[in-house]
């Protein structure tokens, strides 16, 4: 098969469309092409005035070798996923966590015939869901079922984003697994890919029940408490609803499991610390940035949605991550007394207002003596000084741009108002943070504003504070992926090798496979 990029079609555009452009590039009639499917499409609105899809495809031809020396065109051939060996495992492998890298780590090992045991300290999805409302409503914290944690981790709950740096082809893997489950074909070609948290908690569950169906087991409710080792080697795990004997536990645990880090730590198991970021999260009226973005086409074009980074004077990162069109802010705490912020959009991204995290780097430099925790400790500090800052009463602090950037108190909000459910309660964010924290995110929103015009919106709110956004720890593995204790499986966002749904997806697989491969 060939690959042909960038073809450049309309806006809404047909088969008949698609025919044309193939022909027009190649120079060929309809006799030459045999098939094609769509690899990418994207919208592109580099040029003001001038909007369109560009478009790469897959294509059968007769006589391919001749088109090779076209521009645009090259070989291409469609990766199909091959399973890892049928397990030969003596004893069921738990899965800790039921995130993305858990879920995918636990279905590959069904479809292998592991049978694992999949064990989760939060609810089911739609127990979550309960939990999670009643909290937004003013009720009691669940800090064992909350946003964080429970059926599908954090990523349930967000814009179910699936773009990702890596490269890694297990990708296709996960968005073919995701599509089978319920989700948009869709997501398959589009260039950047999302599900939305409604359509998520479908799918997760549809995930869960073909585990179950290929023999596997799926505990909520069920919290690692500690890990039984001998001979360095584990030999079974505790949990709150008692112990489980295995020599093979993958440690898909998220990026909040503190007390899990901290137990892990005391077996003296090797982390070391890694970079994480921190900030607020910023919410722009999603009118604005559509405009922005799309000019006069806005209104025929989807949500807009933007990626931004700067690298400022003293060599710090500011970036935006998770960005979500048309959604809300949410109430992310897992602990008590404590305020996090994340972002969530449904499929549509119908919302009234876009946010993103707007977020500074950190770095282990940043801290001093050989802490392996300090950067946790760091996120924990931020998160008690929000919810004090907010009230008290898991209301969040908030404040304008413009306050923000003058270094003064809000004392009322503008015309966009602020989405976090709970409540907010108007303060000084730059009194929040660390002066290098707040040095940086005033650098850096003017400096993004010539990169997306209004991002400085005077009356663009900033709700704090964004601390969760990665592990601050990693958990060392080697080229199995195991921890110096054999058998033991540091995976996904949590352990430190992974950065969103696709990226500890991706890993959970790949861990997966490990187990499989070295007990084959």
């Amino acid at each position: 098969m060939l690959k042909i990029t960038n073809l450049l079609l309309p806006i809404k555009y047909t088969d008949e469309d698609i025919k044309a452009a193939i022909k027009k590039k190649l120079r060929i009639g309809d006799y030459d092409i045999l098939s094609y499917e769509i690899i990418k499409d994207s919208i592109d609105a580099h040029k003001r005035g001038e909007i369109h899809r560009c478009v790469s495809i897959g294509i059968r031809l007769r006589g391919e070798k001749r088109f090779l020396d076209i521009k645009g065109v090259e070989p291409w051939e469609k990766f199909e996923y091959e399973y890892p060996p049928v397990s030969t495992l003596s004893k069921r492998p738990v899965v800790v966590g039921s995130g993305p890298a858990g879920l995918f780590a636990a279905h590959i090992l069904a479809v292998c015939g592991a049978c694992p045991i999949l064990i989760e300290r939060g609810m089911d999805v739609d127990s979550r869901r309960k939990a999670v409302d009643s909290f937004f409503s003013g009720g009691v914290l669940d800090t064992e079922s909350n946003i964080q944690f429970g059926e599908g981790g954090a990523g349930t709950f967000s814009d179910g984003k699936l773009t990702t740096g890596t490269k890694d082809p297990r990708q296709r893997k996960v968005l073919e697994e995701f599509i089978k489950h319920g989700a948009p074909e869709e997501i398959a070609y589009a260039g950047k890919p999302h599900i939305g948290t409604d359509l998520l908690s479908g799918i997760i569950k549809n995930m869960r029940n073909e585990i179950i169906s290929l023999g596997g087991e799926v505990r909520f409710g069920t919290r690692l408490d500690d890990i039984y080792v001998k001979e360095n080697r584990v030999t079974g795990i505790k949990t709150n609803k008692g112990d489980i004997e295995t020599d093979c536990v993958i440690l898909a645990i998220g990026h909040s499991a503190r007390d899990t880090v901290k137990m892990l730590l005391s077996h003296n198991i090797p982390m070391e610390r890694k970079s994480f970021s921190v900030g607020v999260r910023i919410e722009h009226p999603q009118k604005m940035i559509n405009e922005a973005l799309y000019h006069k086409f806005a209104s025929r074009l989807p949500a807009a949605d933007y990626k931004l980074a700067v690298h400022l004077k003293d060599g710090r990162g500011v970036y935006t991550f998770c960005m979500c069109p048309g959604g809300s802010v949410v109430a992310a705490a897992s602990e008590e007394n404590t305020v996090v912020t994340n972002g969530m959009s449904n499929f549509a991204r119908d919302g009234e207002n876009a946010n993103s995290a707007l977020l500074v780097s950190v770095l282990p430099s940043d801290f001093e003596g050989d802490d392996v925790l300090a950067g946790m400790e760091f996120q924990k500090k931020l998160e008690k000084s929000a919810f004090y800052m907010g009230g008290g009463n898991y209301f969040a602090p908030v404040q304008t741009s413009a306050d923000f950037l003058r270094g003064q108190k809000s004392v009322s909000l503008g015309n966009v108002n602020p989405t976090y459910p709970v409540g907010v309660t108007c303060s000084n964010l730059g009194q929040l943070f660390p002066e290098f924290v707040t040095a940086s995110l005033k650098e850096a929103i003017p400096l993004m504003d010539r990169k997306l015009h209004g991002f400085a919106l005077p009356d663009a709110v900033l709700t704090g504070v964004e601390s969760r956004s990665s592990s601050p720890v990693r958990i060392i593995r080697d080229d199995s992926c195991q921890s110096f204790i054999k058998g033991l499986y540091p995976c996904g966002e949590g352990a430190g090798y992974a950065g969103g749904i696709m990226s500890a997806a991706v890993d959970g697989i790949r861990v997966a496979e490990h187990v499989l491969k070295q007990n084959s």
